[in-house]
């Protein structure tokens, strides 16, 4: 008899799978996806119907060359710039509401942050 190793990703899959069963995104209403590493955040809008990404942002993106960064940055700061960014290029796209999908990770920190900077920029959650 095979043992089964819950290590952390594993869990976070499984609680993911819960979620996912319960949300779908539509065209209008699309699902906003966070997935973060320990590094990096990635969101996404994807329309579940169609199987289509409307949108997506990351703060994985190279400083430009000359550009000083000056202070360093905290994770949840970028995470927040993050959401209001996926915000506007919603609002571009005339999408004025969402259906959250926190990716099987608890609601805080970085993924709190993400969906606080899109209501700041007027999205519905």
């Amino acid at each position: 008899m095979k043992t089964r190793k819950n290590t952390t990703r594993s869990l976070r899959i499984r609680r993911h799978a819960r979620v996912r069963a319960q949300i779908k995104g539509t065209s209008d209403r699309p699902r906003l996806c966070v997935f973060r590493s320990n590094r990096y955040t990635w969101v996404q809008l994807i329309d579940d119907v169609d199987g289509k990404t409307l949108a997506q942002a990351t703060d994985w993106e190279k400083p430009q060359k000359g550009k000083k960064t000056g202070k360093k940055e905290t994770r949840v700061a970028r995470a927040e710039q993050i959401g209001e960014k996926i915000a506007k290029l919603a609002l571009e796209k005339k999408i004025s509401a969402f259906v959250f999908d926190r990716g099987g990770y608890k609601y805080h920190g970085r993924v709190k942050a993400v969906a606080e900077g899109a209501r700041k920029a007027g999205i519905r959650l």
